[in-house]
């Protein structure tokens, strides 16, 4: 299939078969929002699931206290929960 007959969400699919990535990250390279990425993730997630693969999310971490027991895998919390800094490190996301 060419690149240019493959879905937004087929080419995000791929690109997190081939190394893992943030939201951020996913989001410079196709060119989106962001929160857009993690809309695109969530139907990436379910079409994965079930299959021979597995979509993999590394949670997002507190850089100050280290708390990384966020609810909510598909998004980027704004403040940590327990000390209520804002130095969050992203979510990562990869398929394997």
């Amino acid at each position: 299939m060419r690149e240019a007959d493959e879905t937004t969400r087929q080419r995000l699919a791929d690109a997190l078969r081939a190394e893992p990535a943030t939201p951020s990250e996913l989001a410079v390279q196709f060119e989106l929002t962001p929160e857009t990425i993690l809309r695109h993730l969530e139907h990436v997630s379910r079409s994965v699931d079930g299959g021979d693969e597995q979509f993999l999310a590394a949670p997002p971490t507190c850089r100050d206290c280290g708390f990384d027991g966020f609810d909510e895998l598909l998004n980027r919390p704004s403040r940590c929960p327990d000390c209520k800094s804002e130095a969050i490190d992203e979510p990562t996301y990869t398929i394997e």
